[in-house]
């Protein structure tokens, strides 16, 4: 039995960061990434492999970097965990013993179970699995009309991108209200839905699939609750992702209602040197501080990069301090940007808030070649001024735009403070330093905050 100081079950975007932060500072130490699949993909990028990627290759991940930091790597798939004596088994018959584990193991797409006709051929999932999405490409190419479940970031990207095809036709058919609809307000969300019809796509929101239709094992239609029929010889479910437990439930570990290994804020489980990172851990809600299921690589990999430091003997005297959704897209050459509270999401946790807009355009002059108008609204507390959200809307620039905004939450800097924040500026890179947006949006919620306690 070969024995390693630590082992890392996963290769995804937390597991190699973790391995490699580790490896890192600990060089001494042995360290074995054990991952299924001999080829990784960057999930982020999953979408951009149906259109704007010529080649799948190109969003081609792997752990070179644990590697060359000296860990070592075993392509097989872990059945059983002893967690009191620390050995584990694989699927080979290989058996390892380990100091200290990590679990790393990710997320899977849901199934759609409670769709009647959810097996047949040609309804597909969107998994982390390269030579599945590598035969989803193929199969995409071959189809003319294709519906999409699900209107969140994965399926309207995969829509926008099918739809970048000559001759398909898309559908995508969203339960809820708008697409994007649990990042951002209603009215940043429409605007959603308005760039992705405007480039073809059958928008169909407040819409459910009740049944797939199929025809000798394939499927041929989608029928909705309404009754509506839309042909489709492919359908791409993209409801979500469940964190990818049953492993560590095997091993008896504890997990939280959401399905999640229960942690604490240096990802250490209940279980002494057993950790977990990324999709499959729990996650607390910067704001609420409630536990959460937040499942983004940027999430996935702060946290691995607290747990690289503090995985063998305490590096940096802090914890994590809980989750920041930080979400960003671009739909029709138009990027969309949340982070921490919006307005729904405050008013759920019952936390009292103003906002402040800001619309203007993203250069200066705006008739520059490129410039797009950009909408900046902050979510904001009255009692202190603390910037407790924000959302964009705009050109690439709302990219990292949302990370100042992101950054001030996590700071706890306020509306006050903002407001004399120093920037740099240049007409064709930012709007004009006599009204820049984030800036000018701060004393939009400055005068709502003096409204109210007059």
């Amino acid at each position: 039995m070969k024995a390693y100081d630590v082992v890392i079950i996963g290769a995804g975007p937390s597991g190699i960061i973790t391995g490699v932060t580790a490896k890192k500072q600990n060089p001494d130490k042995s360290f074995l990434m054990i991952k299924e699949d001999e080829q990784g993909l960057v999930p982020c990028g999953i979408p951009y492999v149906f259109h704007d990627l010529d080649d799948i290759s190109q969003n081609k991940m792997g752990p070179a970097p644990f590697v060359k930091a000296g860990g070592e790597v075993l392509v097989d798939r872990v059945t059983d965990i002893d967690i009191s004596n620390k050995t584990l088994c694989t699927e080979a018959g290989t058996e390892i013993s380990f100091s200290k584990l990590v679990f790393a193991t990710g997320s899977s797409p849901i199934l759609p179970t409670f769709i009647k006709g959810y097996h047949l051929e040609n309804v597909e999932l969107i998994p982390k699995n390269y030579n599945y999405i590598a035969s989803l490409k193929d199969k995409i190419l071959s189809s003319t009309n294709v519906v999409v479940i699900g209107g969140g970031f994965i399926g309207a990207e995969v829509a926008e991108q099918i739809a970048k095809h000559d001759f398909k036709k898309v559908t995508l058919v969203e339960i809820q209200d708008h697409c994007l609809g649990q990042a951002f307000s209603p009215d940043f969300a429409i605007l959603a839905d308005e760039n992705l019809r405007k480039i073809g796509i059958n928008v169909l929101t407040g819409n459910t699939v009740e049944e797939l239709i199929g025809n000798n094992g394939k499927v041929q239609s989608v029928k909705l609750k309404s009754g509506e029929i839309i042909e489709a010889d492919l359908v791409i479910s993209a409801i979500g992702y469940k964190p990818n437990t049953d492993l560590a439930k095997k091993a008896e570990m504890q997990l939280t209602k959401h399905g999640t290994i229960r942690v604490d804020k240096f990802m250490q489980t209940d279980e002494d040197d057993v950790y977990a990172v990324g999709d499959c851990s729990q996650t607390f809600g910067f704001i609420t501080g409630r536990t959460d299921n937040i499942m983004l690589a940027s999430t996935a990999t702060a946290e691995a990069r607290i747990l690289g430091y503090n995985l063998c003997k305490i590096g940096i005297l802090r914890s994590f301090s809980g989750t920041l959704s930080v979400f960003s897209t671009e739909l029709n050459g138009h990027a969309f940007a949340s982070a921490g509270a919006i307005e729904q999401t405050a008013e759920a946790a019952r936390v009292d808030y103003v906002t402040g807009s800001f619309t203007d355009m993203d250069r200066h002059p705006g008739s520059l070649p490129g410039a797009k108008k950009i909408r900046v609204r902050i979510i904001v507390s009255p009692r202190n001024g603390e910037i407790i959200g924000g959302e964009i809307y705009g050109g690439k620039s709302v990219g990292e735009m949302i990370n100042i905004i992101a950054l001030a939450i996590q700071k706890y800097v306020t509306v006050y403070e903002l407001v004399s924040f120093q920037v740099g500026t240049h007409p064709l890179l930012t709007t004009a330093p006599t009204k820049y947006a984030l800036i000018k949006a701060c004393e939009d919620a400055i005068s709502k905050i003096d409204c109210r306690e007059k």
